[in-house]
This record gives C-alpha cells, structure tokens and sequence, in this order.
C-alpha cells in the first residue's frame, strides 16, 4: 500500500471523525437545569441618586428599567450594563409597551417617553402614583393608587388618559391597590392590601366585575402573578400586623382558594414563569420564595433563595428564566455631594 493513499485513508478518517462529533454535538441535549437551585448570577452596581421602588424587565428589547430618584435608569439584559438615562423623570417603576417602544414611569407628574430614543414625549399628573401594569391586549397603560383615583388609564400608543377606575375597593370603597395583573383574555386583576381582596376588572370597560375575598387566609396582598394557562393566581399577602406572611394561590375565574403556602418573608413583588411553572415572591429581608406548580391543583414551595436586604421587588425575564430585583448598599468609603453616606444601586440577576 503506498504511503500516498495511507495518508488519504487517514485524511479521510479523521474528516468523518470530526464531521460525526459535530453531528453528535448538535444534537446533543442542552443541560438540564431545572434541578438545580437558583442563586445570585451576577450584580450590577450604579451610585444611586434616590430612592427605588420597582424594576421592569422588557424581554422582546432586552432592557431593564429602574426609576431611582429623579432619573431611570436602563440596563442591557445580556451584557447587565447600564446603556442609558431617562433624566428629569421621578416614580416608583415604570411600565413599558415593547411593540410601541413607549414607557410610562409611575409618578406624580407621570412620565410618557420614548424608550428607544430615552426622550420624554409628555408628562400628566398622578396624584398617589404607586405601582402600574401594561396590558398588550389593550395597549394601556394602568398606573395604581393608593387614593382616588385607584387605577389611572392611559393609552400606551400616544400617552392619553383614556379613563379612570374609582372605588376600586369592595362596596366601592377607596382602595390601596399594590400589584396588578392580566389574563391576556380581557381581564385584569388588582391586589388590594387594605381591603384583602382582588379586584376583577374588565379590561375594555374599565368597569369593576367582581372581589374575591382572601378572608382570613390572606391579609394585606402586596405581590399578585398569574398562571394565564391554568387560570391561577398567585397572592403574596404580608399577612398584616403580626401576621404571618403567605401565598394564597386561587382561581382566577372564579375566585376559589386552592391552597395557601408561606413566604419567607413580607411580599412586595410577585412574577410567575410559565415555562418552569413557579412563581416567585420578593420580600425584603433579602429573601425570594419560590413555588413550584406541579400541577393546577399541587403547589409546593421549591426553595427559599437568599438575595440582599431590601430587595423587595422582582421582574422576569422570560428569555433567560431569570429574575431580577433591586436595593440599594452603602458606598463603601464615600459620600455623596450633600454630605451624607453614598449609596450604590444593586440590579440582582438570579437563575440557575
């Protein structure tokens, strides 16, 4: 046998060696995770020039928004860098519409702005701006109250108030609304924490259809999710003045509470995943409860992760599974320009 064609017979060995374990490497199953407990990937740090209240994940145009101060600020959800600033805008959080490239931040004034271009188009006033919801099948903006009105209704297309919600509360009472949520199948539902009930509301009246009274199984709601699959939703109650913090987990058709659970800690922010089926609720002890829907009628709490202090609040990234949440720590060996400690904003990425 020549050396030539031992040399070809090797070549050509050695290309359907390579072009198998490529074949192979293709196919291969990506890794399974879903056993694996959830843990703090990374943290971002920013001087933080005020208070924080909520964060927002825009997963289509992978962006993270947080109102500190009188300013947001907007981080990448890949690279976890700050990308830019809306300045000149005070709230609590901010809704954002990801087809319209529109966002609203809760506050009084209320801020409409650009998200692409980070440009305010217009401001409108708010009194007792708290939390807020988007809702993709109305494109409207909800922005929540602790006073009348209790949900402010704006159109996310060209940040027009197109209604208000009064009353919202049972017996149309006043109401401090914390958290809402939709069904995508024009209903929304809002905690009342005051009250320890959820509100139903039609998402194209605007009108009041219903309460589901959590009774003594759940006071003072603060953090809502929602399986829209299964019609279940996810009550993260702070269990008010010596009470003891629990999720109470019920139908969002008819209001029928299917089992209650604990929460590590005093709930103030709640998201679901459908792709993992776990609901997750943010407390400010530096704790996250994460629970685990085996199935529409099995609940179960899956574990208990440990975040930072003050981390009260979360948002989801339905791209990656991950959950983010924010706080804020001292600086360490600074201060600020007015003399006091500095602080650092913290934007916490946990998954697996």
């Amino acid at each position: 046998m020549s050396k030539r064609f031992t040399k070809f017979r090797f070549l050509l060995a050695s290309v359907f060696g390579l072009s198998v374990f490529l074949t192979l490497a293709k196919i291969a199953p990506a890794e399974d995770v879903s056993d694996k407990p959830y843990k703090i990937l990374t943290t971002t740090q920013i001087p933080a020039l005020g208070g924080i209240d909520y964060v927002t994940a825009d997963s289509l145009n992978r962006r993270v928004y947080v109102a500190c101060g009188n300013a947001v600020s907007v981080f990448d959800l890949d690279t976890y860098k700050l990308t830019g600033t809306l300045e000149k805008a005070s709230g609590h959080g901010v809704a954002v519409d990801p087809e319209n490239h529109t966002g609203l931040v809760a506050g009084n004034p209320a801020t409409f702005f650009n998200t692409k271009k980070l440009e305010a188009i217009t401001t409108l006033p708010a009194p007792g701006a708290d939390g807020y919801l988007f809702d993709p099948t109305t494109h409207h903006f909800f922005i929540l109250s602790h006073r009348a009105p209790n949900v402010l209704v704006v159109d996310s297309k060209d940040g027009t108030v197109v209604g208000k919600i009064e009353a919202i509360g049972p017996d149309g009472s006043n109401a401090a609304v914390e958290q809402g949520v939709t069904d995508g199948e024009g209903h929304l539902f809002f905690d009342i924490a005051n009250e320890h009930h959820i509100a139903v509301v039609d998402a194209k009246t605007l009108k009041v259809t219903g309460h589901y009274d959590l009774g003594e199984k759940g006071k003072a709601p603060a953090g809502l999710a929602i399986d829209t699959k299964n019609h279940i939703l996810f009550a993260m109650c702070r269990g008010g003045s010596g009470g003891t913090p629990t999720c109470v987990i019920l139908s969002s058709i008819d209001g029928k509470i299917l089992t209650t659970l604990p929460l590590a800690g005093n709930s103030d922010g709640a998201v679901f995943n459908p792709r993992t089926m776990e609901a997750f609720s943010s407390h400010g002890n530096g704790t996250l409860s994460v629970i685990k829907e085996k199935s529409p009628k099995e609940f179960v709490v899956l574990e208990t992760v440990k975040t930072k202090t003050g981390a009260k609040t979360c948002t989801l990234d339905t791209k990656t599974d991950r959950v983010i949440l924010i706080t804020r720590e001292p600086a360490p060996n600074k201060e600020s320009k007015e003399g006091r400690p500095a602080q650092l904003l913290d934007v916490i990425f946990v998954g697996r």
